[in-house]
């Protein structure tokens, strides 16, 4: 069973271990510094930080959920959000797409179709199948979730265009890789490729400083 990145220490171990299994990336970690843990809340309200994030800055997507917090009174949970209104969430800056994506999963955690702890005890390819499911959870939420929600040890975002720009520049490639070609690259990663995206996440924001 795949470890779970659940506190620093269990990161710094996973980092150094995957340093064994792609040196290239001892001077990178060098020049990042302290790694993040990044670990959020789970469940619905983990879920709809994610939402909240999708093709959207940092800066913007933080802003949204912040007004979806406020509006929700600190309590964001399916019961409680169903209790809104599409033309009050929308107030907080969200579309109507990812209004509707909101609505669906907080309907279906409350019909019980979707069960955030069993997410946790799942192989990773169930746990996938399960999120992508609902409609408007993609493979990168569903990824996002499990990495960031459940701390799942061995997860790589490889549709992240930020991970594929810094994989092309630490592997010294002509061109960013695409999807199919990041899974390639970062395969030998396993069982620490968790570690190894936030790393070089970390990575893009030292250079952006």
């Amino acid at each position: 069973m795949v470890e779970h990145i659940k506190n620093l220490k269990i990161l710094n171990r996973h980092l150094d271990e995957l340093i064994l299994l792609e040196p290239c990336l001892k001077d990178i970690l060098e020049i990042s510094g302290d790694v993040p843990l990044r670990l959020r809340e789970g469940g619905f309200e983990g879920m709809s930080a994610i939402i909240s994030s999708q093709l959207l800055s940092v800066a913007s997507a933080n802003a949204i959920h912040k007004r979806l917090v406020s509006l929700l009174d600190g309590e964001v949970s399916a019961k409680n959000y169903v209790n809104f209104s599409e033309q009050e969430v929308r107030q907080c800056g969200f579309s109507r797409s990812k209004f509707n994506t909101m609505q669906n999963i907080a309907l279906a955690e409350l019909n019980g179709e979707l069960n955030y702890q069993e997410l946790e005890e799942l192989p990773i390819e169930e746990a996938m199948k399960c999120l992508t499911l609902h409609k408007g959870i993609g493979m990168w939420s569903a990824q996002i979730y499990m990495l960031f929600c459940v701390g799942h040890g061995d997860i790589f975002p490889s549709g992240d265009l930020v991970l594929q720009k810094m994989l092309a520049k630490i592997l010294q490639l002509e061109e960013k890789p695409n999807e199919k070609q990041a899974i390639e690259l970062t395969k030998n990663w396993s069982p620490y490729r968790g570690a190894g995206a936030r790393l070089l996440w970390r990575y893009f924001a030292v250079l952006q400083n």
